[in-house]
């Protein structure tokens, strides 16, 4: 079975992996540990194919350990205690490196049957997750652990690793190659900043290359099919999706509004729209709020218009939506109001109520006062009399704290008018 170009490239040394300059370059902390030759526990966090496979079996190599791998969505409790008794032969002897992908998948009680191995120091562990490991990994061992985090790479330092990818092909095929301008560039913008992405494209790329015998000619049109939708890294379930969530929502209050739509688009070309349209119409409250309260009513439209419309349709209310929330006015007052007096209650628990406003009942004979004795505001000036609503050990709070935008204090300046006796005559 032929082995994938992704492999037969992978990097000799430091120098040669691709990405990750804030652990692997000069003076920097991972690459420490690596050159001093002992190596600790670690947890290696990030996205598929960005290099925490090679670092590790790097790793292994240049401390001069017996490397086995296990993969979390398959291991058993059996599979590891297997290559723990290998501690006891002649192969464990300069050290046993358990490379463990995807650990998030493991059980509790899988990850916890590593714990006695990784503490006696039977076998150092790294074990390696695309989701947050502080959620995902037991605690025990993130206790004993080193976690580095792992980021997408940069295009521009992808660059290099596709151009070798692709010499190495024509070599090994004894081909010349041609490659039209701007395939390399191509191919590292679409991979997501994912290597070993961009290499498989690069193989496919010279498996479906014209050719005369002696020249392969890469053409644009072949890379762009071949890559089309390639630069999308996204999991329903996963941190990605919630990273892109919170990143459209911090545009949006941010303002801005090309980011916002930048952050929508990946969602609709996800086909995710149930997840925007949600997250829409909570923008719509907590951040726009009553700064401009008829965003909800039309973000909930445009929603509604979208779920109706179904895709390719649907990107334009929900483009709509996105850019009337972003260049809105903003404001949190009524979050903050409702956090406030949840947290009251939630500390006082049920208080009583003010008599005049209960529904009206028997008084009791030992009740001092008797009567409602509620003042029904419709029947004053402006629908407005003075008199207590909160319950007593309350009544001086303040929850809501008007914005600082024209519909807010247009409220306010009213009702400071009405409530201090100053209303136009």
């Amino acid at each position: 079975m032929s082995i994938p170009l992704a492999e037969r490239i992978r990097p000799g040394s430091l120098d040669d992996i691709v990405g990750q300059p804030h652990l692997l370059g000069k003076g920097r902390p991972l690459r420490r540990i690596i050159e001093s030759g002992t190596i600790p526990n670690m947890i290696f966090y990030g996205p598929s194919g960005i290099g925490k496979t090679t670092v590790a079996r790097f790793i292994a190599e240049n401390a001069n350990m017996t490397m086995y791998k296990l993969n979390g969505t398959s291991a058993s409790v059996a599979d590891i205690k297997s290559i723990i008794a290998e501690t006891e032969t002649l192969g464990g002897v300069s050290g046993i490196l358990l490379y463990l992908d995807e650990i998030q998948y493991l059980n509790k009680k899988q990850q916890q049957s590593l714990l006695e191995y990784i503490e006696n120091g039977k076998i150092t562990l790294i074990s390696s997750t695309t989701e947050n490991p502080y959620f995902y990994v037991y605690n025990a061992i993130i206790s004993r652990s080193t976690v580095f985090e792992f980021k997408p790479v940069l295009p521009e330092d992808i660059a290099p690793a596709i151009r070798r990818a692709f010499r190495l092909m024509a070599d090994e095929l004894k081909l010349k190659l041609r490659l039209e301008n701007g395939v390399v560039e191509h191919i590292a913008r679409g991979c997501g900043g994912d290597v070993r992405k961009s290499i498989n494209t690069v193989e496919l790329c010279i498996l479906s290359a014209d050719s005369d015998g002696e020249t392969l000619t890469v053409r644009m049109d072949t890379v762009r099919e071949l890559t089309q939708r390639s630069n999308m890294r996204y999991d329903k379930d996963g941190d990605e999706h919630y990273d892109i969530l919170s990143a459209l929502q911090k545009s949006i209050r941010g303002s801005d509004e090309n980011a916002a739509l930048h952050y929508a688009a990946r969602l609709i070309e996800a086909g995710d729209i149930i997840s925007l349209c949600r997250r829409l119409l909570v923008i719509a409250s907590e951040d726009v709020g009553l700064a401009y309260p008829m965003a909800a009513a039309i973000t909930k439209s445009c929603v509604d218009s979208a779920l109706q419309l179904g895709l390719p349709e649907a990107r334009i209310p929900l483009a709509e939506a996105v850019i009337l929330l972003a260049t809105a006015p903003k404001s949190n007052s009524a979050e903050s109001a409702i956090d406030a007096a949840l947290a009251d209650v939630r500390a006082g628990g049920a208080m009583d109520f003010p008599r005049h406003l209960q529904n009206k009942h028997f008084d009791g004979e030992g009740a001092a006062v008797k009567g409602q004795h509620y003042l029904y505001p419709h029947d004053f000036p402006h629908h407005w009399v003075k008199q207590q609503y909160l319950p007593d050990t309350l009544k001086d709070r303040v929850y809501y704290k008007y914005g600082e935008n024209k519909n807010e204090q247009s409220a306010k300046n009213y009702w400071e008018m009405i409530k201090n006796g100053k209303e136009k005559k």
